[in-house]
């Protein structure tokens, strides 16, 4: 018979003292109260602040070797996983297959919460096996309750790859062979007991962003604080790329879409092209030979 895991040793699990009498109180009160365990997030993120910068040199070592960012998770926690994955290449240029994101019970978990699904070291292995990890890529595995089955299974998994290992918990890590560095910000017990969607939530939310932004801009993929490598496959991003161009080449609005034109709307050109008087081809190159770096290739 399968032994069921216990959670009552979870702080994500407690009953929060402050929280005890919520549905007594006013709407305006609920806020309040809401709100004030919020304000505990960003302290809780800021105090594994070496753990993340550790995290993100591991990320960019492995994917400036050729590696792939893999997170995976279940409910809440793999839903944030996929859409941090979701988000980068618009952001930052990457191509899809670099950062995935892998969730229990597949796509329709997306939108439907699948619970069971959670409980399946095998589905995860599969799931990765299909991928056909190597020592280059690095999986993080996101598991506010810190136990999760399809999480610790990915883990292990990725132990027997070689790959590089990241844990994302909202409880403390006994099982420190379960990866290579442990991310835990302790929040403390939800608003409503149990449901991690909310401050593990928010938190989980907040180091992935640490962890995709950190790594692509010590990947080349911003200039100063500027999303240089935007893809502009909408007008909204047409017209930031525009705007990117005008600011750092201090020029208008037709001359910053004439060199984006003649770039193929590739911002990073533009740039140069704009700045050293080269064309596109040389342009490329000069951005070829310094790895994709602007700040290098404008030297």
């Amino acid at each position: 018979m399968k032994k069921r895991r216990r959670t009552d040793d979870l702080i994500t699990e407690g009953i929060n003292p402050r929280t005890k009498d919520i549905d007594k109180n006013s709407t305006i009160k609920i806020i309040e109260v809401i709100s004030k365990e919020d304000k505990k997030i960003a302290e809780a993120v800021s105090k594994e602040r070496k753990n993340l910068a550790r995290a993100v040199d591991l990320i960019v070592n492995h994917l400036g070797k050729g590696g792939r960012l893999i997170f995976v998770g279940a409910g809440t926690s793999g839903r944030l996983g996929v859409m941090e994955a979701a988000e980068c290449p618009p952001t930052f240029g990457t191509d899809p297959g670099l950062i995935q994101g892998v969730i229990a019970g597949g796509k329709k978990a997306l939108w439907r919460s699948i619970e069971g699904a959670e409980d399946s070291k095998s589905e995860a292995q599969s799931n990765l096996a299909r991928l056909k990890l190597d020592g280059k890529d690095v999986i993080v595995g996101i598991a506010a309750s810190v136990n999760t089955p399809f999480v610790e299974g990915a883990l292990v998994y990725a132990t027997k790859k070689g790959c590089g290992r990241i844990l994302i918990t909202c409880n403390p890590v006994s099982n420190s062979n379960l990866a290579d560095i442990c991310i835990c910000p302790i929040v403390g017990p939800e608003v409503i007991v149990g449901s991690t969607r909310m401050k593990a939530g928010t938190a989980t939310k907040m180091v992935l962003n640490m962890l995709t932004t950190a790594s692509m801009i010590k990947l080349g993929k911003t200039y100063k604080n500027l999303m240089v490598d935007v893809q502009p496959k909408s007008d909204k991003l047409r017209d930031r790329a525009n705007r990117i161009v005008m600011h750092l080449l201090g020029i208008n609005r037709g001359k910053a879409t004439t060199l984006l034109n003649k770039s193929n709307w590739n911002v990073k050109a533009a740039v140069v092209m704009g700045r050293n008087g080269v064309g596109f081809k040389e342009a490329r190159e000069r951005l070829a030979r310094c790895r994709g770096f602007l700040r290098d290739a404008l030297k």
